[in-house]
């Protein structure tokens, strides 16, 4: 990386701008090849039987793609545009990134305040990357299919905790408050607006990580559950379909090695401990509250609000960025889906919506914005439990106003 630093700011924006078109063909090959029922677009994938042979021009970012109109009968009318401007815009918004989050425009500079350390940014920004990259990959699929695979949640999510570890500074930065002056800045901990409690260091907090990431790898084995017949009946019928399922064992054996990981870090050094408490914290924060928004919504509606992968995909984002970030983007990604949404219509006609790409486009703009949002809210987490006071108490008049909605949906509309 310092050799990488070390190259005239010109030079480094051009090399991540071919990284981004090479990374944006990757891109396309996970939204064709990962989902459900698999087209063979992406020049990277085993082509069509009925393609003709590939041309080395095709494998071009960008490019390569006017070459690829000649498979418009396979693929449809127009299929090549979408992948051209998924690789054209990664190519811009790699360096875009970069230079917005290391020049110092991300982290929110004050007079007298020293600013991020250099690999602190750096390790910032490669952070960032890829989860976009991730959430790139899931958002498209979403559209496309509405369902985001596991093969894209499970090894982002683990990707990371793994960058937690590694990079312990690749948080996003937060001002360090001392005697009541900032003095530095530091990345952002599950209690950046507090001091670090000493019983999270201890067996208590090892008992917290554990626990989290084995409900995580519990959740998502899968399984089906019905009280048709009574709770007891529910449950009988709940293992045997775990049972008739091969994927338990997996699962298992990712809660055992996953467990082994968690307790070697924490016998180690508090930077990497508690790096890793705060992801570990942020997947099962963000993923408990969109699954407790998915119960409140089936329980309201009497059908499915939010799809599981909606669950998956934000505890891999709280995985990256930790539970407040993921506080203010879900009470963000309304206004992106009626953003998005109304383009959607406009375009394509379309009026479902699909919830993961409005989750994703709302973490790009925390991301991007973390310093507006949290000067504006980052002290609302000092409030401790009052917060998940105030989120219990949104689910239940959100349960509330469902249920209201589906009476009048009923009425107006019966049947």
């Amino acid at each position: 990386m310092n050799a990488f630093i070390a190259l005239p700011l010109g030079l480094r924006l051009a090399v991540l701008g071919a990284i981004g078109l090479l990374a944006g063909g990757l891109i396309n090959a996970g939204i064709y090849s990962l989902a459900w029922f698999h087209r063979p677009i992406s020049p990277w994938q085993r082509r069509h039987p009925d393609a003709l042979p590939r041309r080395w021009t095709d494998f071009f970012p960008v490019v390569g793609w006017l070459a690829l109109r000649r498979e418009a009968p396979l693929h449809g009318r127009g299929f090549w545009i979408r992948p051209l401007l998924i690789e054209l815009c990664c190519g811009i918004a790699l360096p875009a990134l970069y230079w917005w989050e290391t020049s110092g425009k991300l982290a929110p500079l004050l007079v007298g305040v020293a600013p991020p350390s250099v690999a602190m940014l750096h390790q910032a920004f490669i952070s960032h990357a890829l989860l976009m990259a991730l959430m790139l990959v899931a958002t498209f699929i979403d559209f496309d299919e509405k369902t985001i695979p596991d093969e894209i949640t499970i090894p982002g999510t683990l990707l990371g905790l793994a960058l937690a570890v590694l990079w312990p500074d690749s948080h996003l930065p937060v001002p360090r408050v001392l005697a009541m002056t900032i003095v530095a800045y530091q990345p952002l901990l599950l209690t950046s607006t507090s001091a670090w409690p000493g019983w999270l260091n201890d067996t208590s907090g090892l008992a917290l990580g554990l626990v989290i990431f084995a409900s995580w790898c519990i959740a998502l084995i899968p399984a089906l559950a019905t009280l048709r017949r009574g709770w007891w009946k529910g449950v009988q019928y709940y293992f045997a379909s775990i049972a008739r399922e091969s994927a338990w064992w997996k699962m298992l054996l990712l809660a055992l090695l996953g467990g082994a990981a968690i307790l070697a870090v924490w016998r180690r050094d508090a930077a990497p401990w508690q790096a890793l408490l705060t992801s570990l914290v942020g997947m099962g924060f963000g993923g408990g509250l969109v699954w407790a928004v998915r119960i409140a919504g089936r329980l309201a509606l009497h059908k499915e609000a939010m799809g599981f992968g909606d669950v998956t995909l934000m505890a891999m984002i709280g995985a990256f960025l930790g539970w407040q970030p993921c506080l203010m983007i879900f009470f963000l990604s309304p206004f992106a889906a009626l953003v998005i949404a109304l383009i959607q219509v406009v375009l394509t006609g379309r009026r479902d919506i699909p919830y993961g790409p409005y989750l994703c486009a709302a973490a790009a703009v925390v991301i991007v914005q973390w310093p507006w949002f949290w000067g504006n809210f980052g002290a609302l987490f000092a409030a401790g439990w009052l917060v998940p006071t105030i989120l219990a108490v949104c689910l239940v008049l959100m349960t509330a106003l469902l249920t209201i909605w589906r009476i009048i949906e009923r009425t107006i509309w019966p049947g």
